[in-house]
C-alpha cells in the first residue's frame, strides 16, 4: 500500500545541502522501497538528514551506529515487527517514534501507542502530513529536553514533579514515565480541578491540531496505571463523561499506590 500521491516533494537547491545544517536525523524503516523512497524524499526536502533500513536488524544496526533524533517505523516488517524494533531501541534510551502501518484496527493503534510510539500514521498517508508530524514530535521532544529557565517543582497528592530534571516521585519513589506521560502529568498538575477535552489535551500536550484521539486515551490509561492506587477506580485522574478528563487533588490520599483504597467515583477511560 502506497502513500497518498502528493505533488512532487520539495528538493533542496543543489549545492546548499552541505551549507545548511540538517534539521535533525531521521531513521526511516520500511520494507517497501517505494514507500521508503517517497518518505525519504519528502523528509530530505524538508531539511532532514535521513538514513533507511528495510528490516528490524538493519534498523537496530543503524540505530546503534548513529542514534537518530526520530524514527519513522513501519509496523509490518519481515522477521521482526515494528513493535519489537521499538522496544529494543527504547531499551537503549529514549527516541521519538512515529509508526506506519497498513492496518487501521484500533487494537493495533493502541498497542503501538502502548509500546511507546509518539504518533501513529495509517497507510495510505500524505507524505506532507507525515513531515508535519515529524516536525511536531521533534519540536515537543526538544522542548522537553531543554526546558526554559528553571521551572518550579509541582507537588500534589504525594506526587513531586521536577520539570527541570524531568523527574517525578510518588511517596519518595521515582516513577518511570515516558516523555509524553511526563508532559501530560505536568500539564494536569498545573491545572487541578479543570476539565479538559481530549482535543484540548492533544493541542496542549502533543502540540497537534490533528491526530488520533485514542492517543490521549491510551496515555491517560497508562498514566493511571502508574499514579493511581486502583487504576480501575481512579481517584486522581478522573473521567468526566461526555467531556474529558480532570485531575483532582484529594486531601486524604493513600501514601502508596499499592495501598488499599475506598471506592472512587471516577471511571477509567
Amino acid at each position: 500500500m502506497q502513500p497518498t500521491p502528493d505533488p512532487s516533494p520539495p528538493h533542496p537547491a543543489e549545492g546548499t545541502a552541505s551549507a545548511t545544517p540538517a534539521r535533525g536525523r531521521v531513521l526511516v524503516v520500511d520494507d517497501d522501497p517505494t514507500v521508503a523512497e517517497v518518505v525519504t524524499g519528502y523528509l530530505t526536502g524538508a531539511g532532514y538528514e535521513v538514513t533507511r533500513a528495510a528490516n528490524g536488524p538493519a534498523a537496530l544496526e543503524q540505530y546503534a551506529a548513529r542514534r537518530p533524533d526520530l524514527a519513522v517505523l513501519d509496523l509490518m516488517l519481515p522477521g521482526m515487527d515494528g513493535f519489537e524494533v521499538c522496544r529494543r531501541m527504547r531499551a537503549h534510551g529514549p527516541v521519538p517514534v512515529i509508526m506506519l502501518t497498513a492496518r487501521g484496527d484500533e487494537e493495533d493503534r493502541i498497542l503501538g501507542l502502548e509500546t511507546g510510539a509518539d504518533d501513529y500514521v495509517t497507510k495510505p498517508f500524505s507524505p506532507r502530513e507525515l513531515v508535519l508530524r515529524v516536525d511536531s514530535v521533534l519540536r515537543r521532544a526538544r522542548a522537553a529536553a531543554t526546558p526554559a529557565g528553571s521551572p518550579a517543582r509541582i507537588e500534589g497528592a504525594g506526587l513531586v514533579l521536577d520539570p527541570a530534571a524531568r523527574r517525578v516521585t510518588y511517596a519518595g519513589r521515582a516513577l518511570a514515565l515516558t516523555l509524553r506521560e511526563f508532559d501530560l502529568l505536568a500539564f494536569l498538575l498545573r491545572h487541578p480541578g479543570r476539565v479538559f477535552t481530549r482535543e484540548e489535551l492533544m493541542r496542549a500536550v502533543w502540540g497537534w491540531d490533528f491526530g488520533d484521539l485514542s492517543t490521549v486515551t491510551v496515555h491517560v490509561r497508562r498514566l493511571r496505571g502508574k499514579v493511581e492506587a486502583d487504576p480501575a477506580r481512579p481517584e486522581l485522574i478522573r473521567t468526566v463523561w461526555g467531556v474529558g478528563y480532570r485531575l483532582d487533588l484529594p486531601v486524604d490520599r493513600p501514601a502508596d499506590p499499592a495501598a488499599p483504597t475506598d471506592s472512587g467515583s471516577g471511571a477509567p477511560a
